[in-house]
């Protein structure tokens, strides 16, 4: 039975279905806390179809926008029937954790490293291009070390935009030359290898500070982007984070629902003849 996977971040929300244990089909949208209930049913039922929304066995949330967890379990229970598993304490991921601040860190962020060490057993190092540019590691036995949160890529433009009165918005793409010719191009060359050379020279960091030769699979909207440009990058999927979700949910089975009572037949007064 399809399982619906729920990606919230700070900018943009990622749907996923899986079925028989494959991502079937996906989306983008805008993460906005403001819609209601009602408006978030009518754009993921749009998504969906009626037929998947009707079918729809479970689903399972990562959520960095507080405001909208509420939203999505009145979501999944009103119109599609089903609970909500959201990743927070207490969710069974299967991950020891040693961070030492667990309650401080993003469900986006396990989730991530779960999937990744499920995939691919051993030293892990999980790069998520988002709004921020997070990097976690994974222990060759499997537990969650911590990693480094960057401001992301968009993040660095604006503030570069809005701080520099000469310096023009242009479009985040590959410039031709690491050496701009043009401003345009300088731009792109900082925004994009400037981001890469931060990302691989950290990565080199965690591998040598910890004395591994880490498997390194980097995920989020920009991440084919950034990672056609990186030293270290080995692998790139993009939804790593909703197959994150697929696993813990499989990790954290439904209680079994009562059995019925026995129907018993009920003994009617004999009649007289």
């Amino acid at each position: 039975m399809p399982l619906l996977t729920i990606d919230v971040g700070n900018t943009n929300t990622v749907l996923g279905i899986f079925a028989d244990g494959r991502l079937t089909r996906h989306w983008r949208v805008e993460t906005d806390a403001a819609r209601t209930v009602d408006e978030h049913a009518v754009l993921v039922r749009g998504l969906l179809g009626p037929e998947a929304a009707a079918s729809l066995d479970g689903a399972a949330m990562s959520c960095v926008v507080p405001a909208l967890a509420a939203t999505f379990r009145a979501l999944c229970t009103q119109h599609f029937g089903v609970d909500l598993l959201v990743v927070e304490p207490g969710v069974r991921t299967g991950m020891p954790i040693l961070y030492e601040t667990p309650h401080t860190l993003g469900s986006d962020r396990l989730v991530n490293a779960v999937a990744a060490y499920e995939r691919r057993p051993g030293a892990t190092i999980v790069v998520d291009f988002g709004t921020a540019t997070k990097i976690e590691y994974v222990t060759p036995a499997g537990e969650y070390a911590g990693g480094v949160i960057c401001p992301g890529v968009r993040i660095a433009s604006q503030a570069l935009f809005a701080g520099a009165a000469r310096l023009s918005e242009v479009e985040l793409q590959r410039p031709p030359h690491v050496v701009g010719r043009t401003t345009a191009h300088a731009i792109q060359s900082g925004l994009l290898f400037g981001h890469v050379a931060t990302v691989d020279g950290l990565v080199r960091r965690i591998q040598r500070e910890n004395g591994v030769d880490a498997h390194v699979i980097a995920t989020g909207g920009l991440s084919s982007l950034f990672a056609g440009e990186s030293e270290t990058i080995r692998e790139v999927d993009e939804f790593l984070t909703l197959d994150g979700l697929r696993v813990i949910h499989a990790r954290n089975p439904r209680p079994a629902e009562p059995a019925a009572p026995p129907r018993t037949r009920a003994r009617g007064r004999r009649g007289t003849t």
